[in-house]
């Protein structure tokens, strides 16, 4: 069982039909004993981190203790950007700190938001790419993009007049800045890859 965090940020409807879709054993909780249970963890969202971090509460320990104990965690969206350090959106927000970085604006001299489908190119060691060979299309809308420093993190990357990461993984913590929920195929692929990440780990 997967378990999608839903603490009132953003729509996870597109999240659980996509991971219904695929077959994928479900559970929607902000029970912090669900996300203890479970064999990997979802954090999806939209909207500012500042407000997300209040929103999370107590789950941000919860989430940050099962992922310290080798939990597969998934953040899409907005749950990609809280894996950070902090978050300049709408002033300094201290985030979730299990990946070092910051959130920072796309710089002005491009559309923002950064909206629709952009090519990502991935290294071969980003499991959560499995199947899917170097590159492909994934679908965004993000004003804020994830300036990483983390010498342990892997990143994908796109292009949109200047070098963005737009997803991570480091060990069992993984993210998208993109939507895999609507992304097609490629994005299905992507949460097949990581249900199977849950289930290797827990076998």
């Amino acid at each position: 069982m997967i378990v999608i965090i839903d603490y009132g940020v953003g729509n996870v409807r597109s999240v659980i039909n996509a991971l219904l879709y695929t077959g994928c054993d479900v559970k929607v909780s902000c029970d912090p004993d669900d996300i203890r249970a479970g064999r990997g963890v979802i954090l999806p969202g939209v909207g500012a981190c500042g407000y997300a971090m209040d929103a999370l509460g107590g789950l941000a320990d919860v989430i940050c203790e099962v992922a310290g104990q080798g939990k597969p965690l998934l953040g899409i969206c907005l749950g990609f950007q809280l894996l950070f350090d902090q978050s300049s959106e709408h002033g300094h927000t201290d985030c979730l700190g299990l990946i070092s970085g910051r959130v920072i604006p796309i710089p002005p001299g491009r559309t923002i938001p950064h909206m629709g489908w952009n090519l990502v190119k991935w290294p071969a060691e980003m499991s959560l790419f499995a199947g899917l060979g170097s590159e492909g299309y994934f679908a965004f809308a993000h004003s804020y993009y994830a300036e990483v420093t983390d010498p342990d993190a892997m990143i994908s990357r796109t292009n949109y007049g200047i070098d963005m990461c737009v997803s991570v993984q480091k060990k069992n913590i993984f993210g998208c800045q993109f939507h895999p929920e609507k992304s097609a195929a490629a994005g299905l692929q992507i949460l097949r890859n990581f249900e199977q990440i849950c289930k290797r780990k827990t076998t």
